[in-house]
């Protein structure tokens, strides 16, 4: 029987919404609805809130966990785990391991960054106290490995491998941390380097959540490796893209006021291209406009996208970020299941990058 697909996305800074209703059973394996995973993991979250003793310490982790998200990453550990498997329960923990911490990195970055808000609500830092949200951040770390843990063992190594996919993108979302923050005390940063900064920092855990997923539904290890490829391009995609609406979006649309990054004078693809394809007044413009003080955030803004107007940069972005999507559905097309199958992941994919300018 032929797939019936019912589509509909509202993508926003503190949820994502996706409604796809299938009705087949390739190869005899029920699929089930993105929407419908979702509302396993929340009443997995539900059964396993931090509702313990000493509340200064949990508190903290339940507040984080509860301010929205999308619930991006555990999803994708159950999407991956459901390509080969029916059953995804035992994916669970490895989904609950996830989000704790991907929201353990957001709580520390809020804390290096002095960033007030979180998802439109007060920091952890900021709603409890700074050493309050470093401990609290601690033992998320300990509980995501004490999730792990939970995940039962499907054939002799798995647990090994799971700890093993884990560790990797965790490392390597460190190191992408450490380069974004070298690149603020940088004026020589190249491009590449850029691209390899938000492989770690924003690609590496997605890709790990589809190779831990993967891998409990048992994925060949050819497999995994081609989730680990079609995750790293979708993150580098998702980041660029990002990258781009942050100046060029619509602030109802994306969610949040554009500029930021101008503002901030963050190392984006959008001002390293500029730098790397401006003349020499124009660069010196620009240099001019990070060191000004005296400008107003509207002001910076709309004189920094002036110059990448002039010079393309939007347009280079998004034909680079269109290179990263089609090698992410290559890399998706290439994993040895029913192409039916891959159904979700493919409208995950669309919808994640089919945000409006």
């Amino acid at each position: 029987m032929t797939a019936i697909i019912e589509q509909f996305a509202h993508f926003t800074p503190s949820c994502l919404y996706i409604y796809i209703q299938f009705v087949d059973k390739p190869n005899g394996l029920t699929m089930h609805s993105p929407n419908h995973l979702l509302e396993l993991f929340q009443r997995y979250r539900e059964d396993n809130r931090f509702l313990q003793p000493p509340n200064e310490l949990y508190a903290p982790i339940d507040y984080i966990l509860d301010i929205g998200g999308k619930r991006i990453r555990p999803l994708l550990v159950l999407m991956a785990c459901n390509l080969f498997k029916e059953e995804v329960e035992p994916a669970l923990p490895a989904a609950y391991a996830v989000e704790i911490f991907h929201n353990f990195t957001l709580l520390h970055d809020d804390i290096m960054d002095n960033a007030p808000l979180r998802r439109g609500q007060p920091s952890v830092h900021v709603r409890y106290n700074t050493n309050t949200g470093i401990l609290s951040g601690d033992v998320m770390l300990i509980y995501a490995y004490d999730y792990l843990l939970r995940v039962k063992e499907s054939r002799e190594g798995a647990s090994t491998e799971l700890l093993r996919l884990f560790n990797k993108s965790a490392i390597e979302v460190c190191e992408g941390q450490q380069l974004d923050m070298n690149f603020e005390c940088r004026s020589d940063v190249q491009i590449p380097e850029y691209l390899r900064m938000i492989e770690l920092k924003t690609a590496a855990l997605l890709s790990g959540a589809l190779c831990m997923g993967g891998s409990i539904g048992g994925a060949s290890r050819a497999d995994v490796d081609r989730l680990d490829l079609f995750g790293r391009k979708l993150g580098i995609a998702f980041q660029l893209q990002d990258d781009i609406l942050d100046t060029f979006g619509d602030p109802e649309k994306f969610g949040k006021k554009v500029g930021g990054d101008i503002v901030q004078n963050k190392k984006t693809y959008l001002l390293l291209k500029a730098m790397e394809k401006a003349d020499a007044p124009s660069l010196a413009r620009l240099h001019e406009l990070m060191e000004d003080g005296q400008l107003s955030d509207g002001e910076k803004v709309a004189a920094v996208t002036e110059i990448y107007n002039r010079f393309g940069v939007r347009e280079e972005a998004q034909e680079l970020q269109q290179l990263y999507t089609d090698e992410a559905y290559a890399a998706l097309e290439a994993i040895e299941v029913a192409s039916e199958r891959k159904s979700g992941l493919k409208q995950m994919t669309s919808m994640l990058l089919g945000r409006e300018y």
